[in-house]
C-alpha cells in the first residue's frame, strides 16, 4: 500500500435537527486507497451512503451495490469530482450468487446493507425473518466468499462488517436483526482468523442508532410495539440506555471505516469497534 497522502475532506452531510445536538467536527483520518478497489452494499443511503462517498474521496474505485437505482443515481452524482471513482451496481442482495460474483477483484468490502422489522416473536413473519438472515448474514458471506481469492492474491484486504450494539447486546421486539447480526460478528471473527496470514483483517463497527432511513422507519414500529407516542420512542427507548444523547451522524461511522482500512489499524482485527455512546459501558 502507498504511503498516506494528505487527508482528504469527506463531503458534507445535512445539519443535524438541534435535537440532536452539534455535527461532529472530527477531522478525516489518513488514507489513501488510491489503485485500490472497495464494494460496498446499501451505498444508495445512510451509512453506506456515507462510506462509498469517504472511499472516494481517499481514491478508491468504489462499487456501489444497491437495489435503489434512484438513490445510487443521486449517489453518483455526490461522488463527482472526488478522487476515486464510483460505479452503481443495481442489485438485490438475495441474489447471492450475483452477490458473491460483485465481490471478484475487491481489495475493500463494506458489508452494511440491512433491514428491519420490528414485532413480538409470536407476530415476526418467518418470511421476513428468513430474508432478514439472508441480507445481512448469508449475503455478507458470500461476498466475502468473492473478495477474499484476491485479497489473498495481493496479501492485502480489508473487510469492514456494519454490524450494530446489537450484534453485543439485544433488545426485545427484534429477533431478526439481533440474530443477523450475532451471526455478522462470528463470521467478522472466523474471517479475521483466516484471512490473518494472507494480510486481510476483518472486523465489525457497532454504532447504536444513527440517523439513517433504516430508524426513522424504525420509529413508528417502535412506537407501536411500546404503546408510547412517537416523539417519545428516541428519548425514552432508542438513547435510553447510551450517556451520550444524540444519534450519531453516519460520517461518523464512515470515518470509523476508514480507520479500519489505514495503515495504522493493520494490527486491528476480529475487533468490534463500539460506537454506542456509552451504551455498553452499563
Amino acid at each position: 500500500m502507498t504511503a498516506p497522502r494528505t487527508p482528504r475532506t469527506v463531503p458534507p452531510s445535512p445539519s443535524p435537527s438541534p435535537a440532536s445536538g452539534p455535527a461532529p467536527g472530527v477531522p478525516a483520518v489518513p488514507l489513501d486507497l488510491a489503485g485500490r478497489t472497495a464494494l460496498v452494499t446499501g451505498a444508495a443511503g445512510g451509512i453506506g451512503r456515507a462510506c462509498a462517498l469517504r472511499l472516494a474521496a481517499a481514491g478508491a474505485e468504489v462499487r456501489a451495490v444497491d437495489r435503489d437505482a434512484e438513490g445510487l443515481r443521486r449517489l453518483a452524482e455526490r461522488a463527482e469530482g472526488l478522487p476515486g471513482a464510483l460505479k452503481q451496481v443495481h442489485l438485490d442482495l438475495t441474489d447471492l450468487d450475483a452477490a458473491e460474483r460483485a465481490a471478484t477483484g475487491t481489495d475493500v468490502l463494506v458489508n452494511n446493507a440491512g433491514l428491519q422489522l420490528v414485532r413480538p416473536i409470536q407476530d415476526f413473519p418467518p418470511d421476513v425473518f428468513r430474508t432478514v438472515l439472508t441480507v445481512m448474514l448469508e449475503a455478507p458471506f458470500r461476498l466475502v466468499r468473492g473478495a477474499l481469492p484476491h485479497m489473498y492474491g495481493r496479501g492485502w484486504g480489508r473487510i469492514v462488517n456494519i454490524s450494530s450494539v446489537h450484534g453485543l447486546r439485544a433488545s426485545a421486539y427484534k429477533s431478526a436483526y439481533v440474530s443477523a447480526k450475532h451471526g455478522l460478528e462470528g463470521l467478522s471473527k472466523v474471517v479475521a482468523l483466516e484471512g490473518a496470514a494472507h494480510g486481510v483483517t476483518s472486523n465489525c463497527v457497532n454504532p447504536a442508532y444513527v440517523r439513517t432511513p433504516l430508524v426513522e422507519r424504525q420509529i413508528a414500529d417502535q412506537s407501536e410495539a411500546h404503546g408510547i407516542p412517537a416523539d417519545r420512542v428516541v428519548s425514552e427507548v432508542m438513547l435510553a440506555d447510551a450517556a451520550v444523547k444524540r444519534l450519531i451522524e453516519p460520517e461518523e461511522v464512515a470515518e470509523a471505516v476508514a480507520y479500519l482500512c489505514g495503515p495504522q489499524a493493520s494490527f486491528v482485527t476480529g475487533a468490534s469497534l463500539v460506537m454506542d455512546g456509552g451504551w455498553t459501558a452499563h
